[in-house]
């Protein structure tokens, strides 16, 4: 689902009232927790955390004006879902959290290349995600997605 917000504030206030804490604490978590030079904000109709042209002038893909994003958080129909875009492009990360996650959560790991579904809002691992945000730096990030992802 996307929402029309310029804020974190305005997302969450759109959100059902059984979404409003979880995506709440998540955000604070991220923001608390995420590499040292991402800005948050709003980027394709989500809550965004991404790295700013100020240290990534060339942005995103073939379109080098949003800037480079790194994780989003969104309210789905069904789900609150994580994207953390490391995940995705360094095995090491994603084989550590697929090990890591049952230690966490006592329901199985709903998980696409970097989005992580949590359907149960009261078994979402807010401690697991902000040792996951101390994983990756912005520094690594680039190097990883000007390496791999960006041809």
């Amino acid at each position: 689902m996307t929402y029309k917000a310029e804020t974190s504030e305005e997302y969450i206030a759109q959100l059902p009232e059984d979404r409003k804490e979880p995506i709440t604490k998540l955000d604070e978590l991220i923001k608390k927790n995420m590499p040292k030079g991402l800005e948050a904000g709003i980027g394709y109709g989500m809550l965004a955390y991404y790295v700013p042209k100020s240290i990534y002038p060339d942005g995103y893909h073939c379109k080098p004006f949003p800037p480079l994003p790194f994780i989003n958080l969104a309210s789905q129909k069904n789900f609150i879902a994580l994207y953390h875009s490391g995940l995705y492009a360094k095995k090491e990360l994603y084989d550590w959290f697929v090990n890591e996650y049952p230690k966490h959560c006592k329901y199985k790991l709903d998980m696409g290349k970097s989005c992580i579904r949590f359907k149960k809002m009261d078994d979402i691992p807010y401690a697991l995600i902000e040792e996951l945000l101390g994983k990756m730096s912005v520094e690594e990030w680039i190097k990883i997605y000007e390496s791999s992802i960006k041809k």
